[in-house]
């Protein structure tokens, strides 16, 4: 089974492979190694290991964190597709396809960006009305979310009052960017974490400008 580990590292050479070391002995095999953020001594990594059957996630955890200074931020299952060039496919795809494009764009989106789903919404005097949904989105309906319309990419407040409680429960981190005009949004939600990172959301906002352009009004 494939986990995906966010680790928080000391960002000095061979830390990185001193955690991989220490991951290879208990029988992960790394699939892929992706930098989210960087700073000043210290590295945001989300690593894709496959465990094998019968081992708990917990091992992950414990082998990560014998490294002197390793941090795990979180550790859940991962059925993602590994692709490096996963945007530029997702933006050639759209493009292809631009009719279509609003909801091949959303439910690609959850892959690239490592969500559990996500939304695009707008609102009018009659509410909030979804556009599209990834497959795994939830069918909980928003009720005047205070950031509509949105003027930049934002990383929202799992806990306030307008986040469904269902989502609350599930411990759910958000993400939104405005698509193409602030009143078209990409809402993008993690279940259980990780938090998302300045990096990731600059990341995403990116995407979402690139899409918009050959989005339909």
């Amino acid at each position: 089974m494939s986990f995906l580990i966010r680790v928080q590292l000391p960002d000095r050479p061979g830390t990185l492979g001193a955690v991989a070391t220490a991951l290879g002995e208990i029988g992960a095999d790394i699939l892929s190694v992706d930098v989210v953020e960087r700073s000043p001594g210290v590295a945001i990594d989300d690593l894709v290991v496959e465990l094998p059957s019968g081992r708990l996630p917990d091992v992950l955890i414990t082998a990560a964190e014998s490294i002197d200074g390793v941090e795990v931020d979180a550790v859940r299952p991962y059925a993602g597709v590994l692709n490096t060039h996963r945007e530029l496919e997702l933006v050639e795809e759209v493009a292809a396809q631009p009719r279509a494009g609003l909801q091949i764009f959303t439910e690609g989106v959850p892959r690239i960006v490592r969500a559990g789903w996500a939304l695009v919404v707008t609102q009018d005097a009659n509410g909030v009305h979804r556009l599209a949904a990834s497959t795994a989105a939830p069918e909980t309906r928003l009720d005047s979310p205070p950031w509509l319309p949105l003027q930049r990419a934002t990383i929202l407040d799992g806990e306030e009052g307008w986040v469904p409680e269902t989502w609350r429960e599930l411990g759910t981190e958000l993400a939104a960017t405005p698509l193409g005009k602030p009143e078209r949004v990409l809402l993008v939600g993690r279940p259980g974490g990780p938090m998302f990172r300045a990096a990731e959301l600059a990341r995403l906002a990116h995407l979402a400008g690139i899409v918009a352009v050959v989005l339909p009004d």
